[in-house]
This record gives C-alpha cells, sequence and structure tokens, in this order.
C-alpha cells in the first residue's frame, strides 16, 4: 500500500470540496429555478379592474359613511338625520337645496340659526355612535351672512358634546368642548382658507397608549391638535353656531381603530 503525501492529502481534500461546492451550487440553482416558475397562490393577482371593484366593496360597506344629501327632497329635512339644540331657544333649519356649486351636484344642506343667545344647532346622524372617528366635510359661508359652523361629535346629549368651528370671516378655527352646558375652549388658532367656493374640515379623534388626541384640519392644513379625553363614545353630526347660516356638502364618517393596549402595562 502506497503512503499518501502530505501534499496529496491536500490535493484530494481540495478536489473533493470543489465538487461539493459545485454539487451545492448546482442543487441551489435548481431550486431557484424551481421556485420562480411554480406559480404561487399565497397571494391572489388582481387586474386593475378586480382592484377597482375590490375596493369599491370596501367602500361600499359598514365601516364608511357617506352623506351626499342628493337622494333627498329640497326644501325638506335630510333622512338618517335628527335636530338638537344646546339651550331652550327654537331648533333650527336644516334644509337640503339645490346648489350650482355643489360639490357633489346637486344637492347641499343648508343650517341656518337665529338664536338671540349663544348656542349650538346641530343636525345629527341617527343610530350611529363613535369613540375614534375620522369625519370630515365641505362647508360654504355664504356671502354677507356670518358663518360659524362645522362637526359635532362625542355628543352624548344636547348639553355634552366636542364641537370643531369655522369662522370664515374671523379667519380662526376653534376646538370647545361643552360640559354639563358650560362651553370650554380647549383651542384656538388664525387660518388662511383657500380662494375657493367650498373649503373643507376634517377633524380625527385618536388615542396612543393613554393619551388621546384630536386633530382639526382646514382646507388640508393641521391647525389644531389637542390631548383631550373627557368625553368618549358618541354622536356625530353638523353644527352651526349662534346666528349663523352655513352650507354643506359630502359629510364623510369612518371609526379609527384604538391603540389602547388589552390590559394594564406590566410594573417594572
Amino acid at each position: 500500500m502506497r503512503v499518501l503525501s502530505k501534499l496529496e492529502k491536500f490535493r484530494r481534500c481540495l478536489v473533493i470540496r470543489r465538487a461539493w461546492t459545485g454539487l451545492f451550487g448546482l442543487l441551489m440553482v435548481c431550486l431557484g429555478l424551481l421556485i420562480a416558475y411554480t406559480p404561487s397562490y399565497g397571494v391572489q393577482k388582481e387586474t386593475q379592474e378586480e382592484k377597482a371593484a375590490n375596493l369599491k366593496k370596501q367602500a361600499t360597506g359598514g365601516l364608511f359613511q357617506r352623506w351626499t344629501f342628493d337622494l333627498d327632497q329640497p326644501n325638506t329635512q335630510p333622512s338618517s338625520f335628527v335636530k338638537g339644540i344646546s339651550t331652550d331657544e327654537p331648533l333650527g333649519n336644516w334644509i337640503v337645496q339645490e346648489h350650482a356649486t355643489a360639490p357633489s351636484s346637486p344637492n347641499i344642506i343648508a343650517g341656518s340659526s337665529s338664536c338671540t343667545q349663544l348656542c349650538y344647532q346641530m343636525l345629527l346622524v341617527n343610530g350611529l355612535e363613535y369613540e375614534y372617528p375620522d369625519l370630515s366635510v365641505r362647508f360654504h359661508a355664504q356671502e354677507g351672512t356670518a358663518g360659524l359652523g362645522g362637526i359635532a361629535f362625542g355628543v352624548r346629549d344636547m348639553r355634552n358634546f366636542y364641537a370643531a368651528i369655522v369662522d370664515p370671516i374671523g379667519q380662526k378655527a376653534q376646538l370647545v368642548r361643552l360640559s354639563n352646558g358650560q362651553e370650554l375652549p380647549l383651542a384656538q388658532a388664525s387660518i388662511r382658507l383657500k380662494p375657493v367656493d367650498w373649503h373643507s374640515l376634517r377633524v380625527q379623534r385618536n388615542t396612543i397608549i393613554s393619551k388621546d388626541f384630536i386633530e382639526v384640519v382646514v382646507d388640508g392644513v393641521l391647525v389644531l391638535s389637542v390631548e383631550d379625553q373627557a368625553l368618549g363614545l358618541g354622536q356625530i353630526g353638523l353644527l352651526v353656531r349662534g346666528t349663523s347660516t352655513v352650507l354643506f356638502d359630502s359629510f364623510h364618517a369612518v371609526p379609527l381603530f384604538s391603540h389602547r393596549p388589552l390590559s394594564a402595562p406590566p410594573a417594572y
């Protein structure tokens, strides 16, 4: 038997190692080709038409709500809404009207109030309550009239609610909380409205861990951000404040998901 030298042993080991390396590489290439040409059933491939149809189905479910007042008869109060007021004065008028520049043609809703003292006239969605809503509406203040109006949310009753208010003439936005009928201003900011007929107002109430935040956006600009959690679940709707006339259209609502922990945090 011939005894292999150290050099020959090294050369044979090197040849065997290269052979195994080449075999492993070949196996990985084959596996990659197999994966590449095997149809995947984990994620369904959608065409553009199917994607649009699926998104449309999501938007017409119970999660997203939209009121354009276009199916309501003019000169009537819109269906699925109820009126309310924060004082003992007469209720305001909420009338569906046709409007030539309506964002959602042809109808809008006109809210008007003639209170002799400070009051909030509200048009609330009947049967819907939100704790953390994302709300938006288009609004227009008629020329020559006072036009303080906006969105009501967290409405427990006519004496306990939040109000996001825009004053187009005074160029300011306010966030107010009424508690037992007492008005508590939470924040106020100057605004610069865009030179358009119809403006946008959006309100979000969200939570991070144990803090609740309310944010107000006017014409796409964040103008107010307030931490407040005095009121929780409540109705939503539109409002006019004091002696005002405001036009509204395209009221949207969707609930936001809470980020509150399901259990108390650990003690460390």
